[in-house]
């Protein structure tokens, strides 16, 4: 039986490379037999929009989406969280807080940047 995985993101990815990171790191895991979702707080859907400018390491940021778009890999934003259009290619789900805290409480494995 496959395992769970949630990468949760919620570094400001104009202030930090950690973002970045995370969805390389979360790229990587993708390739295993398990589910991955990725999560993105506060700042941090910033990475899936259209303007990478401001992005700290926006030059790996865009070879990375690509990837993320053609496995489907899922990503999860709040319903209350910042107003960013994302592109629409990626799998994106809205969900309540509390959805996302049932989310990550209940994955086998969790890693945070």
């Amino acid at each position: 039986m496959s395992s769970t995985i949630t990468v949760i993101v919620r570094d400001d990815p104009r202030k930090s490379h950690r973002p970045v990171e995370a969805l390389r790191i979360a790229l990587g895991l993708a390739g295993g037999d398990h589910k991955l979702t990725v999560v993105l707080l506060g700042d941090a859907p910033l990475l899936l929009t259209d303007g990478h400018d401001d992005i700290v390491a926006a030059d790996l940021l865009e070879t990375y989406l690509p990837a993320f778009k053609q496995l489907k890999i899922p990503f999860v934003v709040p319903t209350h969280g910042s107003p960013v259009t994302i592109q629409p290619d990626f799998s994106i789900k809205t969900q309540r807080p509390e959805e996302i805290q049932r989310l990550i409480t209940t994955a086998e494995h969790t890693l945070v940047f």
